[in-house]
């Protein structure tokens, strides 16, 4: 009779797939009465994924909570709900978000991001006013972002590690609900931490910048596009609890040791890209096969 039940509920539960934009959900019964729990996410990039169980019967869940998974392109395996000692098969009820960005990032807000701009040349720094069109026709009740300005056609470089999240050129396409806000000429990153970045004003090479690529600090990964040679930076995320975005107020590094501050308006900023800076994240077969061998565009 048990396995007649545990064949119903898992075809049940294969036909009742739950799925949220890219990431798909399924949980299958093994011949023990367990329910294991596994998620397909079919985007090129990470995603996040909330699991909230409304009730639970014949057995635990002893994962921490909130639960939230970073899930990879394609197959992942997330937990198993075991079935209770001399009880039924567990039961539950359970529903599930998704999220670009992680809704519970622990930000350093001290982390060392590189100027964007080319090493060693000079720019200035200007208060962002109004970020209008980064989010449809609606503008997030609080906001931060940063701007650069430089010479129009200047190369525009990562200032983190990151994966290529989206690549906008001057126009979109596709479905708006699987876009990541809506500017144009822009390139978005999905950070170490679980932040977002987004590049405004760049025009990027197709060839050179795809979808589901890693990208290191300091890396070539565009040109500027605007004719006024400004560039916006925002770094954000979604959060679970507001439901609305949460904007970073990022330091940057301003010499050749590392040392980072908030930027000023009023001053101008030497570019610097030191190799202690751009290794923070790198394992150290790609310290050996990039910064060794200087193979970072430039």
């Amino acid at each position: 009779m048990i396995r007649k039940l545990l064949l119903f509920l898992t075809l049940t539960l294969i036909a009742g797939i739950t799925k949220a934009q890219y990431v798909e959900v399924q949980a299958n019964y093994n011949s023990v009465g367990d329910c294991m729990f596994t998620a397909t996410n079919n985007a090129k990039v990470p995603m996040f994924l909330h699991i909230n169980f409304a009730d639970l019967e014949n057995t635990t869940f002893n994962e921490p909570l909130p639960y939230i998974k970073k899930v990879a392109p394609g197959f992942n395996s997330l937990f198993t709900l075991q079935r209770d000692l001399d009880a039924d098969i567990p039961r539950f009820n359970y529903d599930i978000e998704t999220f670009r960005s992680n809704p519970t990032a622990d930000v350093d807000l001290d982390f060392p991001y590189l100027i964007p701009l080319e090493e060693g040349k000079s720019v200035s720094f200007f208060d962002v006013k109004s970020i209008d069109g980064f989010w449809g026709n609606d503008t997030p009740d609080s906001w931060f972002a940063t701007g650069f300005k430089a010479a129009p056609g200047d190369a525009v470089f990562a200032s983190r590690n990151g994966v290529v999240a989206e690549v906008v050129g001057e126009s979109r396409s596709g479905e708006s609900r699987y876009w990541y806000h809506t500017w144009t000429n822009s390139i978005t990153f999905l950070q170490p931490d679980g932040t977002l970045i987004c590049y405004h004003g760049v025009k990027y090479n197709p060839e050179q910048l795809v979808v589901g690529q890693k990208v290191f600090a300091g890396q070539k990964i565009g040109e500027l596009a605007n004719k006024n040679g400004e560039l916006i930076v925002l770094i954000y995320h979604d959060s679970l609890f507001t439901k609305k975005l949460s904007f970073v107020i990022p330091q940057f590094v301003v010499n050749d040791k590392g040392k980072t501050e908030i930027l000023n308006a009023v001053k101008l900023y030497k570019v610097y890209h030191p190799e202690t800076i751009l290794g923070i994240e790198m394992t150290k077969r790609e310290k050996r096969k990039i910064l060794q061998k200087s193979n970072i565009d430039s």
